[in-house]
């Protein structure tokens, strides 16, 4: 299963609104077949392990880390009826699929034909892998990954805006890694006028996963804007005019809910838009680059919430923590009761 995960892991943020899946087959110890749910969400993982295994599939375990859904569609069979037909014995499965059409009806299709199943393997790091797929199921809007790049006192730049590099080159090829696992990357306004970002994916062989560019604005109207002027210069910034095509303009942290085709939204800057997703609880996921300097006075990372300090804890549990470089990579996930 542990490989199956890895394998899902090469689409993530590319296969919406389908799931990410990762799918092996073995028999009699030996990997036969291997597959993931392919960009744009064909083939599924089953299809394109059942595929490379072919004969040697019969007899064979199945190790896949969503239900194999149940409901033919246009643009393929379904994937319990492709594992019926390819013979194998066993089905280790992490999750149940929450999507209606198939929601247990793939595991009674496999136990009806005398496959095997077991189900919960590996199920919190897969419900960590498709944690995409199911906020949509479960809040109907997008996961949402909020990054700061922080100085150790909690400082995003200098107090004149100046912030080219707070942090080393490990840590923003990471930071690049993560845009590439995600649809749509977000920013606000202010954001957009002062650093002209560009928000594309830096890394090589990657450069095509690039997300979707979102501004976030409560005084631009929704939708397509030919050109916004940023400011003047100063502190690594530039002047005149940027054009705005292919951005989407939001009016709220809510209306990513409405963003058609994402399920993973990175949110990047600036304070504003920070506290805005904060303060509207809409953070699933937080990372936070911390690089080993002191400003003083700079630039904070994040406005004013409004929280209440006595309910402040509890609600981030610490989910993984690496050095990059000399900076310090801590992940939080937002604890939320089922």
């Amino acid at each position: 299963m542990g490989v199956a995960l890895a394998l899902a892991e090469r689409t993530r943020g590319a296969t919406a609104p389908n799931p990410n899946v990762g799918c092996v087959i073995v028999r009699s110890g030996r990997v036969v077949g291997r597959g993931w749910t392919q960009a744009g969400g064909r083939p599924h993982a089953e299809a394109m392990a059942l595929a490379e295994a072919g004969d040697a599939a019969r007899g064979a375990t199945a190790y896949v880390t969503l239900e194999p859904c149940a409901h033919v569609s246009v643009r393929g069979p379904a994937c319990s009826d492709l594992l019926v037909a390819a013979g194998v014995a066993r089905v280790a499965a992490a999750l149940r699929d929450p999507d209606p059409r198939t929601a247990g009806a793939g595991f009674a299709r496999l136990a009806a034909a005398g496959i095997a199943v077991e189900t919960g393997v590996r199920a919190d790091a897969a419900r960590r892998s498709m944690a995409g797929f199911l906020t949509r199921r479960r809040f109907g809007r997008p996961q949402v990954t909020l990054k700061l790049a922080t100085s150790l006192d909690g400082c995003i730049a200098m107090a004149d805006g100046t912030s080219r590099w707070i942090t080393g080159a490990e840590a923003r090829a990471h930071a690049h890694l993560e845009r590439s696992r995600h649809e749509a990357i977000l920013v606000g306004r202010g954001t957009f006028a002062a650093d002209a970002p560009r928000l594309d994916v830096r890394l090589a062989g990657l450069e095509s996963r690039g997300p979707r560019r979102v501004m976030l604005s409560g005084t631009l109207e929704p939708g397509r804007h030919p050109s916004l002027r940023w400011g003047d210069g100063g502190g690594g910034r530039r002047g005149g005019e940027r054009e705005a095509d292919g951005w989407t303009i939001i009016a709220r942290a809510a209306d990513i809910a409405t963003l058609d085709g994402v399920d993973h939204v990175l949110v990047e800057g600036g304070a504003q838009t920070a506290a805005a997703f904060l303060a509207a609880d809409l953070v699933d996921r937080l990372l936070l680059y911390r690089a080993p300097i002191l400003i003083g006075g700079g630039l904070p990372a994040i406005g004013a919430i409004g929280i209440d300090l006595s309910a402040a804890h509890g609600r981030w549990a610490a989910v993984d923590a690496r050095q990059l470089g000399s900076d310090r990579l801590e992940v939080y996930e937002r604890a939320r009761s089922d």
